[in-house]
């Protein structure tokens, strides 16, 4: 008897493609591709010949393809970060922190929202809003601070809804829905006749928030640590809440404002850092994504 061993080589020949599309233009060949592993119910056969299937083209050109999802991949960031976050190519989320994308958003607009949009709808419900209160908003340009103009305005029904920023963006506050945008380099809150049900406070001004609620009964609810008696809160983020929201994601009510110096592109990921600490970004500073569709 004799006995002969088979070489596999760790590499072969085999069409590929990466993205969805036409197969002209997304199917190529390349000559690097791994040969796969075989598991312990598998056996490796060399392909002699191979049928092509009406499924194929479909699958390449899109009609099968996975959910296109966004979220915060941290249920409490601030109390319990991951070790792994989304600033690189793949990440683990639980799935019950995602949500289906809304499909008129690009994948740069939804990745502005979660951790922001879940931020202000909290925020919002701790506080009972109504919409027969007044509320005013601290930080009113910012990624957090933008949404709660717009969650008052068009989910919560709010009748006055005034908000602050520096003068540039003054215009920007009244289109979300702003009935006065109050410019802090020239007006202090603690000083204006009207005093409100609520102030949400994003930019940790405390003082100023506890004094422009009104008096025994206003409400003052921040972002971050602040004395008392205002309060803050961690948020916890969940896909539900995106799913609630997703109507009026999907109507326009609710818009992403996206810092205008972005999306970064990802080999500029200091950068954006460098520009979120200036603390002049309005809305969100957001990295343009790798997207890859599996």
């Amino acid at each position: 008897m004799s006995s002969s061993t088979v070489t596999v080589p760790t590499k072969m020949k085999g069409w590929v493609y990466s993205e969805y599309g036409d197969p002209a233009q997304v199917l190529k060949l390349e000559s690097e591709v791994p040969v796969p592993d075989v598991k312990e119910d598998q056996v490796l056969v060399k392909v002699v010949a191979a049928a092509l299937n009406l499924l194929d083209y479909k699958r390449m050109e899109g009609a099968i393809k996975g959910d296109e999802v966004y979220g915060n991949i941290n249920e409490a960031a601030l109390l319990q970060p991951k070790k792994y976050g989304s600033l690189a190519e793949y990440t683990a989320v639980e799935e019950k922190l995602l949500a289906l994308k809304p499909q008129n958003l690009s994948f740069a607009e939804a990745a502005s929202l979660p951790l922001a949009i879940e931020t202000a709808l909290e925020g919002l419900e701790k506080v009972g809003l109504t919409s027969e209160m007044s509320i005013l908003v601290l930080g009113g340009a910012g990624g957090v601070g933008s949404l709660v103009i717009q969650l008052e305005k068009h989910v919560f029904g709010s009748y006055k809804v005034a908000a602050t920023s520096s003068t540039s963006k003054l215009e920007r506050l009244k289109s979300m829905g702003a009935d006065l945008a109050i410019d802090y380099t020239k007006q202090n809150v603690e000083e204006l006749d009207h005093k409100f049900d609520v102030v949400f406070d994003t930019v940790q001004n405390g003082t100023a928030a506890v004094n422009a609620a009104k008096s025994g009964g206003g409400r003052v609810v921040a972002i971050l640590p602040v004395p008392p008696p205002a309060s803050w809160f961690v948020v916890t983020s969940k896909g539900s809440a995106l799913e609630k929201l997703k109507p009026y994601l999907e109507s326009g009510e609710v818009k992403p404002l996206i810092d205008p110096n972005g999306p970064f592109p990802f080999s500029q990921t200091l950068e954006a850092f460098s520009h979120l600490m200036t603390g002049r970004a309005t809305g969100k500073v957001v990295v343009h994504p790798l997207i890859y569709i599996l």
